[in-house]
């Protein structure tokens, strides 16, 4: 028992937060002010990528096949399958679909879940680093794109952000790899990296969920149509998680792709990273962070079973 909590704090600390701040906003309110979202956003990117090894990258480049299709599946046809998708989703929540689907994958857990499914986790990473380098025009140019000038954002100063929050960060923690002390000691502290970045991830959750927990507040007291809005929206982003695995997964089985290289191309090309999802989300308001959180839930939950059935035996 204490051995599954401790494999799932993430998940439960994530509907604690959730659940406190939209449920108590004013009360969670000065604990929110008080998290500085872009910096926080900065350090969570450069610790989640200290322990990627570019050498594994660069093994995968060499026949970068898997890769390159993990990396169409994320960035070019994730992003039109769940605009499709958002049309089942109540207005307020249908753009945080489409935000949670245009995001770069997910820069830990891509890489774990498919080790864990006995796929080449190289090919996983090129995806990663890949999606995550280029994320700073693709993510604009896909909202610009899917959702317009109905909302009202700044897409030239989101390129920037996206920029220097996300690139930047990722970049960095590539050069300081190139230290050997660096690396081993990101290597060797790599599980305490992943529980301080997710501790962040918390954090801009925290923010999300308050602003979310007043928007609710303004909305009305027609809690049943809420909670059918936000059932239906669960079950929305998770068709979408689930068929861009799947049909990653087959395409690249279908093309000649080996099977621990398309197990790959399934996990890295359907997983999204909560962290940039959240900044970019919140930009659209506060309850486009929803679908986000429940994206990033999601995966966590079916990628596990999934990975286990893939596993080899």
């Amino acid at each position: 028992m204490l051995a599954q909590l401790r494999e799932r704090w993430f998940l439960l600390a994530l509907v604690t937060v959730l659940v406190a701040g939209m449920a108590w906003p004013d009360r969670v309110q000065p604990l929110a002010d008080g998290i500085p979202r872009q910096a926080i956003v900065a350090l969570v990117m450069l610790l989640m990528a200290l322990p990627m090894e570019g050498r594994a990258m660069w093994n995968a480049a060499r026949r970068p096949g898997a890769a390159w299709l993990g990396v169409l599946m994320n960035a070019v046809v994730a992003p039109p399958v769940a605009w499709l998708a958002s049309h089942f989703v109540a207005d307020p929540l249908a753009v945080g679909v489409i935000v949670a689907a245009t995001v770069p994958c997910t820069l830990a857990a891509a890489t774990v879940w498919t080790r864990r499914a006995g796929g080449n986790d190289a090919v996983a990473i090129l995806v990663t680093l890949v999606t995550n380098l280029a994320c700073f025009f693709v993510v604009p140019a896909w909202l610009r794109l899917l959702v317009g000038t109905a909302a009202e954002v700044d897409y030239r100063a989101l390129v920037i952000q996206l920029a220097l929050l996300v690139v930047v960060p990722v970049a960095v923690a590539q050069l300081l790899r190139r230290a050997s002390p660096v690396a081993a000691w990101a290597g060797s502290q790599a599980p305490w990296l992943s529980h301080l970045a997710q501790v962040g991830i918390l954090g801009m959750v925290l923010v999300g969920a308050v602003g979310a927990g007043h928007r609710l507040q303004e909305l009305g007291d027609d809690s049943t149509i809420a909670t059918v809005d936000l059932i239906g929206m669960i079950v929305v982003v998770a068709v979408v998680h689930l068929v861009l695995l799947f049909a990653g997964l087959h395409l690249a089985q279908l093309v000649g792709i080996s099977r621990s290289d398309a197990v790959a191309v399934g996990i890295a090309g359907s997983q999204k990273t909560i962290m940039v999802g959240l900044y970019v989300a919140l930009a659209f308001g506060p309850l486009a962070i929803l679908p986000m959180v429940a994206y990033h839930a999601a995966q966590l939950i079916l990628d596990t079973l999934v990975a286990d059935y893939w596993r080899p035996k």
